[in-house]
């Protein structure tokens, strides 16, 4: 089992049609997704967007 999740930003509709998908730990997404809805999307960093992204994390499969 993988201990791999993702964010797909195609699955949050935006005006740039955004088609990043970061995948890798918890930890390594959650700091990647971070900056770049702050830096890419114009979010305000708090802790409202921390949680989103947090809960949009899905387990990554990998398929051999």
């Amino acid at each position: 089992m993988s201990d791999r999740v993702y964010v797909d930003c195609r699955t949050y509709p935006s005006e740039k049609n955004c088609s990043l998908y970061i995948a890798g730990t918890p930890d390594e997404v959650l700091a990647v997704a971070t900056r770049h809805a702050v830096e890419a999307h114009g979010h305000a960093l708090n802790d409202e967007l921390v949680a989103m992204l947090k809960s949009s994390m899905k387990p990554e499969t990998v398929h051999a």
